[in-house]
C-alpha cells in the first residue's frame, strides 16, 4: 500500500514540477509518512526527483545562457560544488537536529514559493553583474543540496536580477537545478539514508507526472496549481511545527 501511495503521489508531484514546480512538498511528506525519519526522506525525495529533474533540464538545454561574459560552464561549476558542500552538510547533520530545522525550512521553502508565485514581479529592479550572479548561484546551490525546496525560484530570482529575461532564467535554472542536484545524488548514494525501492517506484511515477504535466502546460491554470502548493505547504509546516512542539 506504501508503494502504491508513494507511485500515486509522485505522478502528482511529477506533474507540478512540470506544470508549476513544488512537486517536493508533496513528496517529502508522504515519504515521512510511510515512516522515514526526516533526513532519510529529504534524501531519498532528492533522488527520487532527480530522473525527471534531469529530462526537464534536458529539453530546456537550447534555451539556457551564461550571464554577461561568464560562460555557462561555470554556472555549473558553482552549481557541482554548492551541491556537493550542501549535501555534505546535510550528511554532517544528526537525525535530531535536521528534524527540527524541517520545519523552518518548509516554512521558508514555502514563503519563498509563494512570493515567487504571486508577489514577485516578472521583472526584477535589482541588478547583479556575472559575478555576483555566480556567486549567488554558489551559494543557492549549497541551500539546494542540503534541503532543495524553493531553489528553483532563488536561481531565477538570480539570475533575473543579472539580466536575463524570465523565459531564459527559467530554462538555466532547469539545467543549473539538475547539475546541483547531480552533485547532491552523487553523495546520497553511499548513504544509509537513501531508501532505494521507494526512490525508484518515485522516479518513475515522477517522470510519468512530468511528461503527462509538460503535454498538459497550456490547458491548465497554472496559478491554482501554485495555489495548491502554498497550502499545501502552509499544512504542512503547521503540522511540522505541531509534531516538533
Amino acid at each position: 500500500m506504501d508503494f502504491l501511495l508513494l507511485t500515486l503521489v509522485a505522478v502528482w508531484a511529477g506533474a507540478q514540477n512540470a506544470l508549476a514546480g513544488g512537486g517536493s512538498f508533496l513528496l517529502l511528506p508522504t515519504l515521512m509518512f510511510t515512516g522515514m525519519d526526516a533526513r532519510a526522506a529529504n534524501i531519498t525525495c532528492c533522488a527520487a526527483l532527480f530522473p525527471a529533474q534531469i529530462a526537464t533540464g534536458w529539453t530546456s538545454r537550447k534555451y539556457a545562457e551564461g550571464v554577461g561574459g561568464l560562460p555557462l560552464s561555470v554556472f555549473y561549476a558553482v552549481s557541482v560544488v554548492g551541491g556537493a558542500i550542501g549535501a555534505a552538510i546535510l550528511l554532517a547533520t544528526t537525525r535530531e537536529s535536521f528534524a527540527r530545522l524541517v520545519p523552518w525550512l518548509v516554512l521558508f521553502a514555502t514563503a519563498l514559493f509563494a512570493w515567487g508565485s504571486f508577489g514577485r514581479k516578472s521583472e526584477s529592479h535589482v541588478h547583479v553583474g556575472p559575478v555576483g550572479a555566480a556567486v549567488m548561484q554558489f551559494l543557492i546551490s549549497v541551500y539546494g543540496g542540503y534541503f532543495g525546496g524553493g531553489a528553483g525560484f532563488l536561481i531565477v530570482a538570480a539570475l533575473t536580477m543579472a539580466g536575463q529575461s524570465v523565459r531564459v532564467a527559467s530554462a538555466t535554472k532547469n539545467i543549473l537545478a539538475g547539475v546541483m542536484n547531480t552533485a547532491a545524488v552523487a553523495i546520497f548514494l553511499f548513504s544509509p539514508d537513501l531508501h532505494w525501492s521507494q526512490a525508484l517506484a518515485t522516479s518513475l511515477g515522477a517522470i510519468v507526472g512530468g511528461v503527462s504535466g509538460a503535454k498538459a502546460l497550456h490547458h491548465i491554470n497554472e496559478k491554482v496549481l501554485r495555489l495548491v502548493v502554498v497550502i499545501v505547504g502552509a499544512l504542512l509546516t503547521v503540522g511540522l511545527f505541531y509534531k516538533a512542539g
